[in-house]
């Protein structure tokens, strides 16, 4: 879809009680690897994912050729989008952290009265998850294996997570890749070896065996 020579266009999709400054650290990196990074912004609490679905179709409709990068629910909202309209000119998606498979910890602070608010209307989705993905996008996953969040104080995160989401809720049936860096939830944002991973994703459609494949000695 992309032509040679072209700057390939990189549309960030922040997470739950974000905004599009949040991935500042992560669009930093990605400019510095070559490619043109371009913010959407959503309200995460009192707009819901449907408003933001149908927000972000548009946006990459209008934009022409483009990758794709969401962390967290904003990598959710990127899957549901490509669902909602395969024949979006999306060559490949980056999730960062996103629980595919639904958020035990989202489901931990449904159950309190006094804590479920801090979902908002993205609640449902977060809970639940997405289907297993068939779709045309090759779809990547980086996900931290650093636990420290909210989500240990909240919910038994007794196997490998990043503090907020568990490792097995990233791995969604139908992914195209799947690879984990020494970062938390939050971290992942400012993360230089997820940067290089997401990197070498959209460029290859595969992640970095190791730091010193030709991805790896882009500046990030």
């Amino acid at each position: 879809m992309s032509r040679p020579g072209d700057t390939p266009r990189v549309v960030l999709v922040h997470g739950l009680w974000n905004a599009r400054s949040w991935l500042a650290p992560l669009a930093w990196r990605l400019r510095r690897a070559g490619f043109a990074v371009e913010g959407f912004g959503y309200p995460s609490i009192l707009g819901g994912p449907e408003a933001a679905i149908e927000s972000l179709v548009r946006r990459l409709r209008a934009g022409g050729p483009a990758y794709l990068i969401g962390h967290s629910l904003g990598g959710m909202l990127g899957l549901e989008a490509l669902r909602r309209a395969p024949e979006l000119p999306v060559e490949r998606m980056v999730c960062l952290g996103s629980p595919l498979r639904g958020s035990g910890t989202a489901r931990a602070l449904a159950a309190r009265p006094r804590l479920g608010w801090v979902l908002g209307r993205s609640a449902c989705l977060l809970r639940g998850g997405c289907r297993a993905w068939d779709g045309r996008v090759p779809v990547g996953m980086v996900a931290g294996d650093v636990a420290h969040g909210v989500g240990r104080l909240l919910a038994r995160l007794d196997a490998p997570s990043d503090g907020t989401v568990a490792v097995a809720e990233t791995r969604l049936p139908g992914l195209a890749a799947h690879c984990l860096v020494h970062a938390s939830h939050t971290g992942l944002v400012f993360s230089a070896a997820a940067a290089r991973q997401a990197a070498a994703f959209l460029r290859d459609g595969a992640f970095l065996d190791d730091a010193a494949g030709p991805s790896a000695r882009r500046p990030l």
